[in-house]
């Protein structure tokens, strides 16, 4: 029993390798950048706004969003550059289709943001007249 937990618990440790691995090569994409950016000046404005759990909430859900998509759009476009090499029409739509489906996600997430951090920059500029 004790054998098998093992390997069970080395099996683990190795899948969560990888995703971090995974994790590791999104980092080697111009957007990823932009969007790990991005994700830093949310939480520094949100800190420095004193949000809500609600807000932080929202916030997080939307830069998750963003994060997934890329990562899914990168890893599409590694498998399809890996089998098919060559221009495929087929592939080119795939691949615009992902990159569109990160492009909607970091819409939606300027628009949580908006929502979140305008009433709260709104407060703070009208206490200051």
């Amino acid at each position: 029993m004790a054998t098998s937990l093992s390997a069970w618990a080395l099996g683990r440790k190795k899948s969560f390798g990888y995703a971090i691995k995974g994790l590791y090569a999104l980092y080697g994409e111009t957007n990823a950048r932009i969007h790990a950016a991005a994700t830093v000046l949310v939480i520094a404005l949100g800190a420095a706004l004193g949000l809500t759990p609600l807000d932080w909430t929202l916030l997080a859900i939307a830069a998750t969003m963003v994060w997934v998509a890329e990562a899914l759009n990168t890893a599409l476009e590694a498998l399809s550059d890996a089998a098919v090499p060559e221009y495929s029409p087929h592939i080119a739509v795939a691949k615009d289709v992902a990159a569109g489906a990160v492009l909607l996600a970091s819409v939606g997430a300027v628009a949580v943001g908006l929502l979140v951090f305008v009433p709260h920059l709104a407060a703070r500029l009208s206490s200051l007249s």
